[in-house]
């Protein structure tokens, strides 16, 4: 017992100082014993009694153990021995309570990922990122999965392929099935060129009958080969409108004012002025010229199989309405340089617009420039987009206007 306690009065104990500052070893007896400090052997903490007090006593404890400070509560405070032991059984308790959240967490932090979830996931990163099929034969996007998930097994560019053929059966499938209960539908359809390709665009619209939401689909984003003439074009509409089975149900198809557009819904579209019955005199005269020749009969058979070039027809047309005002601004543009007032700054600032549109599109240390002082590229007109040309010429005006070559504030008004 005295190798291990060690009890004397303050001004017997050696000149030690006290870490009242550090951390107490086992915080669950700061009430019987304070925490001194650490041996000179470093293999031991010096306590100091609480309950000795005002007697000042140490005892020595190893690092490892507290129990010296038991034997000291059963040697020097038996009537605390109960309180001791409750203590300690308190912090064993909740000593056997943490390995065992440590390892749940263990166990969750360590759950193993589906192979049908990692593909969901590859396939949705594919599609929605527009990423190229062979991205899942490269050897970075492999080590990627394989440090997320070591037992991932990847597939192949065919897999891939297919399994996005299959997402898209199934969405078309549901796009379907959700415009089959809708009576009315709306249609917006494009075409451009791309790339030395051509593509044509449709989408649908329509009022959900049971929670009155407007809902959007992307029907079709499809090659055309060939020149956009107007047959092509609806041609092509027809199998789009065909393959949803939306033909009886679409009430306009909104378009630009393209000629082909214009063309293809005039042959093969829904005329209303084909439906008007022709004036009473009219009638009148067919009917007198119907009543004078025989009647001759014909084989319905044949008309029914003879190819007219109408086989289908295309819904109701809708010229898109910021089409035609952008075209009509620019034509009234065009038509406002008879004035020569106006044509004379008209020349002066589109000229200086111009050289300095081409430049940045010539020149990268021109158009590096312009980014230094602007903060942004110079927007190159369209001639069908006003909007954007007026807000490129505005922000040329500025930047000449504050370089002091550019017109008057008056000129660039008018």
């Amino acid at each position: 017992m005295t190798d291990f306690v060690m009890e004397a009065d303050m001004e017997a104990t050696p000149s030690t100082s006290y870490g009242d500052e550090d951390q107490h070893p086992w915080p669950y007896l700061q009430d019987m014993f304070k925490y001194v400090g650490v041996n000179d052997s470093s293999t031991s903490y010096r306590m100091k009694c609480l309950l000795c007090l005002p007697k000042a006593t140490e005892i020595l404890a190893f690092k490892n153990s507290p129990s010296n400070l038991r034997k000291h509560i059963e040697r020097k405070h038996v009537h605390q021995l109960k309180k001791y032991g409750e203590l300690t059984s308190a912090k064993r308790k909740r000593t056997t309570e943490t390995p065992s959240t440590s390892k749940q967490t263990t166990l969750v932090n360590t759950l193993t990922v589906s192979q049908r979830s990692i593909d969901k996931a590859v396939v949705k990163y594919v599609v929605q990122g527009l990423q190229p099929f062979c991205v899942v034969e490269q050897e970075p996007f492999r080590d990627f999965v394989k440090e997320l998930q070591p037992n991932a097994k990847m597939m192949t560019r065919l897999t891939l392929r297919s399994m996005i053929d299959d997402a898209a059966k199934g969405m078309k499938k549901a796009v379907t099935e959700a415009m089959r209960g809708v009576d009315h539908i709306a249609t917006t359809t494009d075409c451009w060129s791309v790339r030395r390709r051509s593509f044509i665009g449709v989408t649908a619209h329509w009022i959900d009958p049971d929670s009155l939401k407007r809902c959007s689909a992307a029907l079709a984003c499809k090659q055309l080969r060939g020149s956009h003439t107007f047959d092509v074009l609806a041609n092509a509409l027809n199998d789009i409108h065909s393959e949803f089975e939306i033909r009886d149900k679409i009430q306009r198809t909104t378009t630009d004012n393209g000629s082909n557009f214009i063309k293809a819904f005039q042959v093969f579209g829904e005329d209303e002025n084909n439906n008007v019955s022709p004036p009473e005199e009219d009638q009148e005269d067919q009917e007198d010229q119907e009543g004078g020749e025989e009647v001759e009969y014909v084989d319905v058979s044949a008309l029914l199989n003879e190819d007219d070039g109408l086989e289908f027809q295309l819904p109701k047309h809708q010229r898109c309405a910021c089409h035609l005002l952008n075209l009509i601004a620019t034509v009234d543009a065009q038509k406002a340089t008879s004035n020569e007032a106006y044509k004379k700054v008209y020349r002066s600032t589109f000229g200086k617009c111009n050289a300095l549109w081409n430049k940045c599109g010539r020149s990268a240390l021109a158009a590096e420039t312009v980014e230094d002082a602007c903060s942004l590229q110079l927007l190159r007109p369209n001639a069908t987009r006003w909007n954007s040309l007026f807000l490129a010429v505005e922000r040329l005006l500025r930047i000449i206007k504050d370089k002091g070559g550019g017109p008057s504030e008056s000129s660039a008004q008018t």
